[in-house]
This record gives structure tokens, sequence and C-alpha cells, in this order.
């Protein structure tokens, strides 16, 4: 990845490559054909023949180029601007890079880790979802605690940095956290893994797709309700199967009134309504309130196919063993693994200390469940949940507002993409 973190050719700058769900544009400053000379040793190669002529092969090469270059690869020639396309299509799953252990850089340790990772992801991110821990920031100040000569990582150079990441248009929503759960980079099958103390963080990062749609809102005490809520699509959307959302200086004054006014049309829906009460948000930028002042940020998850289940291990639940009773009625929502993610939202006085110092028992007993499914999440200050399954065109169990707020739980939800 260039420091800039484009997602198109350097050397085409003039260049222009979209995707939609049925078309594809390139526009540039030169005309190729598919039979061009490509120079170099390749020009009168029996490869050179094949790459420029035979698109199936091509197309079947373009599978195991990371999106980023295959943007780059389209500039090529007619062809390979054709393959690209084609490849682009095809259904893209979410994907994710996280990080853990101190930063070697002013940036948090998820930044760096994320310049590199997303050099390899096969998908071109729509909406990222991204989760830093709070231990090192200071609430009053901002500044880095362990290097006040250290930038502040909540001020806008966090966003900026993961701005120029990825690609322009994409949403990003950034909170921060007083604990992390993450599921290590690589495939999907390593374990999960609880942080509540030292440096964490993840992206989960979503393509666009067919029959789902993926919309971020945020609300602060100046939005006009219910006209909000309304084009946030969390009312009056019979489509709405999911809600992510994360309030932030909830106990500030007029917060819990604030967040009642967001919970009690949501609980109302049929969607699957998971989250927490946070620290605080970085992205998107906070222009419409000042610091220290109440908000709620999330994702608001749409589409026939979309799926959703949540349970909630409550105060009772402090064993291994009834951790793992409660998860395993996940399964009762018959959910397929493949293109699924689970959510952890816990809150901080569970963990190691509620486990008589034993570590990871939530996040390992997800995966016993569900080997094959990465774990992402947080520990807060509250949680929002309740046990729901929404399923096709039905929703089990219902709540009121109150059965939507928690202390000392933790809502554990899958929700599968299609």
């Amino acid at each position: 990845m260039t420091s800039s973190g484009t997602w198109t050719d350097p050397e085409n700058q003039e260049g222009k490559f979209a995707v939609g769900q049925s078309d594809c544009i390139f526009n540039s400053h030169s005309t190729m054909d598919e039979n061009q000379d490509f120079g170099v040793s390749l020009s009168e190669s029996k490869a050179s023949y094949v790459l420029s002529n035979v698109a199936e092969v091509v197309e079947r090469i373009l599978t195991f180029v990371p999106t980023k270059y295959l943007l780059q690869i389209a500039s090529v020639c007619r062809l390979w601007r054709n393959c690209a396309c084609r490849v682009l299509r095809c259904p893209q799953q979410p994907s994710w890079a996280s990080a853990c252990g101190p930063s070697k850089t002013e940036a948090h340790a998820l930044c760096s880790v994320l310049a590199e990772e997303v050099e390899k992801v096969f998908l071109l991110p729509k909406t990222v979802l991204a989760m830093v821990d709070s231990e090192v920031y200071s609430d009053d100040t901002y500044c880095y605690r362990q290097s006040k000569a250290k930038r502040s990582r909540h001020s806008l150079d966090t966003a900026e940095q993961l701005k120029l990441l990825f690609p322009k248009g994409c949403d990003i929503l950034g909170i921060t956290t007083p604990g992390i759960v993450l599921t290590p980079n690589g495939p999907c099958s390593i374990p999960p893994q609880e942080y509540q103390e030292g440096e964490a963080g993840f992206a989960v990062m979503f393509p666009g797709m067919e029959g789902v749609n993926i919309k971020p809102f945020h609300f602060c005490k100046k939005s006009n309700f219910p006209t909000a809520l309304e084009e946030a699509g969390l009312v009056d959307n019979p489509e709405l199967r999911v809600v992510l959302l994360f309030v932030y200086e909830a106990y500030t004054s007029g917060g819990v009134r604030f967040l009642n006014q967001i919970l009690e049309p949501l609980a109302k829906s049929k969607a699957l309504i998971a989250g927490g009460l946070v620290e605080s948000v970085f992205s998107p930028p906070r222009q419409c309130c000042s610091q220290g002042t109440y908000g709620v940020v999330g994702l608001a998850l749409s589409g026939p196919k979309v799926q959703g289940a949540s349970v909630l291990l409550n105060q009772d639940i402090s064993t291994p063993k009834a951790a793992e009773d409660t998860i395993r009625r996940l399964k009762a929502a018959k959910i397929p693994e493949r293109n699924t993610l689970g959510f952890m939202f816990a809150c901080v006085g569970r963990g190691r200390n509620y486990y008589n110092n034993q570590t990871n028992v939530e996040a390992d007993a997800f995966r016993k469940v569900f080997p094959n499914t990465p774990l992402f999440g947080l520990f807060g200050n509250g949680e929002i949940g309740c046990d729901r399954i929404v399923k096709d065109d039905y929703t089990l169990c219902d709540n009121e507002v109150d059965g939507l707020q928690h202390e000392y739980t933790t809502v554990m939800s899958l929700v599968h993409l299609g």
C-alpha cells in the first residue's frame, strides 16, 4: 500500500473504476485494445497470447489477486478490465484486521496493522466497524498516557488515518471502549481473545452485498426525532433485521432519557438489537455537538438475506459450563456459519474477575459452540440486547424497552449476511 492508501493506480490518476450491482465503468486517458502490445518480455510469448486473448484464464488468475491490486490491474487493457469487473461482481464476504500489544508508532496498533492487512483483502470495503481500547486515553486531556509527546489518539488524526486506508466514500464507524474482544488475523477458526487490559483493536470490513443494506447512523441531543430515526431506516422499515448501536456519554445529564428515545421504537420492531455503552466515538467526527455530550452511533442492517440471533448471559451465569450452555441456545436459530459474524457485548465487571480469575471464558465458550465463526466485541459500561431470533419473516421473542438495558451481563449475537 502506498502511504496515501489510495485504491486507484497511482500511475493513472485520471482513471476511474466503479463497480455496482450491474455495471462496471472505466474511463482512462488512454485507449487500449484487448490485443494491445504489452511490451516487456510478454509481447511475443505464449503467455502474452493467453493473457491478452483468453478471458477464462485471465479471470481465473485475477480471483487470486487482492482487491486493491485488482483495481490497478484493471487499467492494463480492456480484457483485464472486463475480467476484473466480473471478479468484483462475485459475492464478497466480510473480512477483518485485528491488533494487540503496544504500538511502535504514534498511531494505535490497529492503524499499523490495517496498513498491511488491507493489502490482502479480497473485498471492496463499503462499511467499516472499528473498535479500539480506551485504556490509553485520558478522558480529560485526550492525551496518550504512556507518552505525552505523542499525538492524541482521540483526535481527528486517528479518523483521518483510517480514512486514508479505505476507498473514498467508505463509511467508517470508530469507537473506543474499556475492553476489546477480537479474532486474530488469519483463518476464522483461530480462537477469539478477550482483552480487558492493554492495547487492542479490530476493524471489520463489510463489502457491498446483494440483499444486504448496511447503513451507519449517528444521533445526538440535537437530532430531530423521530425524523432522524426514519431517515436511518430504524422505524417504518419492514426489512430491518439487525441494529448494532453504541451509546457514548450515556451517564451525562439527559443521557438516559436520550437512550430511551432510541430504544423505545426499536424494542417494538422485529429487529435484533445489540450493543453497549462505550467511552467515545472518533469516527465519524463529532461536528454536531461539543465534546462531553451524549450520543449514539451504529449500523442498521436491512435486507432479506440478513438473519440474526442473540442470547443474554445474565448475572447468574458465572461458570464456564453455564456460559457454554447459554451460548449453545443460539444453535436453535439454525443460522449458517458461513458468512456469519459473532458479536459479544459484555460488562466491564465480567471477564476474568467474574469467573474466579479464569480468562477468556465466554470467548472460549463461543468458539466451542461456533468453531468457524469469528467473534468481535467489547467490554463496556452497560449492555443492550435480549434473547431474540430474527429469521426470514418472523421474530422469536419480544421485549419492552426496559428489557433491552442491562448491567453485569453479556449479549452474545450472531449476524448472518446471506
